[in-house]
């Protein structure tokens, strides 16, 4: 549901400026307001479609997940509904299970439904822990969000907590 704008922004710019920013608009198919808010502050969804595809590295994918979790932290309820609507770009089963259990846990505690394409990613067939410690495997049996141990997933921090 878009939210109503009820507030104005002025900006100077040059001549020069103002014609670059209106040419822009154009190529974007948008108006010229329309372009510089989103470029500004682009739309959520693009933000978690980043932050997701950036998993698919597995050199960036811990930065990204750890951004990703502290931006879906600050979400609220109907930002959060809106970042994770459209489906994850193709990437490796295990990531796809991480981000899918963190949509979901960041869904639960906003108390909102979440989006229907985190079940049609099939949980992982074997346990991966969060720690290579075997002593703290039990801990992290009992200690797991429930969106992560329904993926076979054991970690001992989610949306909103920092190691």
């Amino acid at each position: 549901m878009p939210v109503a704008k009820t507030a104005q922004l002025q900006i100077r710019v040059s001549p020069r400026q103002k014609e670059a920013i209106q040419r822009a608009a154009r190529r974007a198919g948008m108006e010229m307001s329309a372009y510089v808010l989103a470029t500004v502050l682009p739309p959520a969804e693009r933000r978690f479609q980043e932050l997701a595809t950036a998993c698919r590295d597995s050199d960036r994918a811990r930065f990204a997940l750890a951004e990703m979790n502290s931006w879906l932290a600050d979400l609220g309820a109907d930002e959060l509904a809106e970042a994770v609507a459209s489906p994850l770009p193709e990437m490796a089963l295990y990531w796809a299970n991480y981000i899918a259990a963190t949509v979901e846990y960041a869904c639960a505690r906003r108390g909102i439904a979440p989006p229907a394409w985190t079940v049609a990613i099939a949980p992982l067939t074997e346990p991966v822990f969060g720690s290579t410690l075997f002593t703290l495997r039990l801990y992290l049996l009992g200690h797991s969000p429930p969106p992560f141990r329904r993926r076979n997933i054991f970690i001992d921090s989610t949306v909103g907590a920092a190691v």
